[in-house]
C-alpha cells in the first residue's frame, strides 16, 4: 500500500470515528448499554466508573485490525484503520478524560473558540442526568452553545440536575 493511500485511509478512518462515536454515543451508551454509561452522569466516586469497560470494548476492533495487518497477513490497510481508530481513542482521552472532566491533572485551559465550544457541548450533555432528554452526543464537532441551551430549555429542562458546585455546571441561562 502506497504511503499516500496509507495516509489518507488512517486520517479517513480518525474522521469517520466522530460519526461512529455519536452513533455509539446516542443510540446505544443512552439506549440499551447505559446500565454501563450511568455512571458516567453520575458523581464518580474513586478512579473508575463501570462507564471505562467502553474504552476496554471500542479497543478491541483496533487491537484486531492492528494484529491482523501487522502480523497476520491481512489486507495492510487494516493496519492503518485499526491505527486510526487507536488515534481516535487517543485524542477522544486527551479531550474528554483529561481536559473537560479533568481524571488526569493538567494545567490546560481552553482558549480557542473551538475548545471552549466542544468544552461547553460537553458540559451541557452532562447536565442532564437522566438517560433521555441529553443534547450534544459528539466529541470533536459540537453544535452551538446557544442552541443547546435552547433546546434544553424548549424540553423544559427535563433530568437537569441542581447545582452542585461541581466542575460540570448546572444549566444556566443566557
Amino acid at each position: 500500500m502506497s504511503w499516500w493511500a496509507a495516509t489518507l485511509l488512517f486520517l479517513l478512518t480518525v474522521a469517520l470515528m466522530e460519526g461512529f462515536a455519536y452513533v455509539m454515543h446516542r443510540w446505544v451508551m443512552h439506549g440499551p448499554g447505559w446500565f454501563l454509561h450511568e455512571s458516567h452522569h453520575r458523581p464518580r466516586t474513586g478512579n473508575w466508573e463501570l462507564n471505562d469497560l467502553y474504552a476496554v470494548i471500542f479497543a478491541v476492533p483496533s487491537i484486531v485490525l492492528l494484529l491482523g495487518g501487522v502480523q497476520l497477513g491481512w489486507w495492510p490497510g487494516f493496519t492503518w484503520i485499526g491505527a486510526g481508530i487507536a488515534a481516535y481513542g487517543a485524542i477522544y482521552f486527551g479531550f474528554h478524560d483529561v481536559i473537560v472532566h479533568r481524571r488526569l491533572p493538567t494545567r490546560y485551559l481552553p482558549t480557542s473558540r473551538y475548545m471552549k465550544r466542544i468544552v461547553q457541548a460537553h458540559r451541557l450533555h452532562h447536565v442532564v442526568e437522566t438517560r433521555e432528554g441529553n443534547v450534544s452526543f459528539g466529541f470533536l464537532v459540537a453544535p452551538r452553545p446557544e442552541d443547546l441551551k435552547a433546546e434544553l430549555k424548549r424540553r423544559g429542562r427535563a433530568g437537569v440536575r441542581r447545582s452542585t458546585g461541581t466542575a460540570t455546571p448546572a444549566f444556566a441561562e443566557d
